[in-house]
């Protein structure tokens, strides 16, 4: 008998998840992370220079959950221009008892939930109970996704955004407004964005924007930009101010927002606080006081998709959705 391997189009994946759900399922991930029951090889690049993007795939394993499969996933930062998202992705589940595939699935809104979800559960265990305010440093879809999680554990008072483009931070105004109700303040340079509890940056730079001056003792950082070598988007003289914590310390080192000022020689692994598992498995305890700065690196890791995909892979097939197809 042929193995049939279920097909989830972005729709149906759209359908099926929300942030809530992410939510849970992604900081069951790295609570399994921090107790060293998953496994996780870095990510693999294919680097596309004459056209400035990159192919990545990503393996993981929750032993745990014994659940298994990889994405691929391009990052083309010049895809908007073309209409295309900068971000597209496939998640291929397997069995773990034959290896069989189980379900193929559009991985691109699944990857801007699962990103947003870990933002939001960074901002659980590492920002002040206090925050009000947040602070956005690029405007895009990850964005979104950003604030829709951190909507969820916070009570939010008050946004500031900006962006390279303007139409594009209001945009970002028009339609985040009608799902957080709350008022997003466009700001025109990063600086006054930067006054605020709790900053999100998301973007493709390669080169500090956001300064040492301009940030406040107290302040937690969402760095979610830096997901590739040579890529930073924070002053290095923020790092050394602040605890540090990342999803995964082999991946963060070579790939997040600590890979340029580690090739620089001026922060090391050392550095590093603390990995985001271990805050949440209490095996480490990152803000000890108010005037902590935090930083969240995020670089994302395939275990967030693994635990995301089988979420929307359970819920198809309690729903019957999906397209079957043959293995062979």
């Amino acid at each position: 008998m042929q193995n049939q391997i279920l097909w989830l189009n972005r729709k149906e994946v759209e359908s099926l998840l929300d942030m809530k759900g992410a939510l849970k399922v992604v900081e069951e991930a790295f609570r399994q992370h921090g107790l060293k029951k998953v496994q996780m090889p870095p990510k693999l690049y294919l680097y596309f220079k004459d056209h400035n993007g990159d192919l990545r795939t990503m393996p993981g394993y929750l032993e745990e959950q014994d659940i298994a499969g990889v994405k691929i996933v391009n990052v083309h930062p010049d895809n908007p221009k073309k209409g295309l998202p900068t971000v597209m992705a496939l998640v291929i589940l397997n069995s773990t008892e034959s290896g069989a595939p189980l379900a193929i699935m559009d991985g691109t809104y699944l990857t801007d939930m699962r990103t947003g979800a870990s933002g939001g559960i960074a901002v659980k265990y590492l920002a002040r109970k206090t925050s009000r305010t947040v602070g956005f440093v690029g405007t895009g879809n990850q964005a979104r996704s950003q604030l829709l999680a951190i909507n969820e554990i916070i009570d939010i008072h008050e946004i500031k955004a900006t962006s390279t483009s303007e139409k594009q931070t209001l945009a970002f105004k028009e339609d985040m407004e009608l799902r957080v109700e709350c008022e997003i303040t466009p700001k025109n340079t990063i600086k006054e964005v930067c006054d605020c509890d709790i900053l999100v940056t998301t973007t493709p730079s390669r080169k500090p924007i956001v300064m040492n001056d301009w940030i406040s003792e107290s302040t937690h950082i969402n760095a979610i930009g830096a997901d590739a070598p040579g890529k930073e988007e924070l002053d290095p003289r923020i790092l050394k101010r602040a605890k540090v914590i990342v999803d995964d310390i082999q991946q963060a080192s070579h790939s997040g927002e600590v890979n340029m000022p580690i090739s620089r020689g001026s922060f090391s692994g050392k550095d590093i606080f603390s990995e985001l598992g271990e805050v949440i498995t209490g095996k480490k305890k990152a803000r000890t006081n108010d005037s902590d700065i935090t930083v969240f690196d995020s670089t994302g890791l395939a275990i967030q998709d693994v635990a995301t995909a089988n979420l929307v892979y359970q819920k198809a097939l309690k729903a019957k959705l999906g397209i079957r197809l043959q293995e062979f």
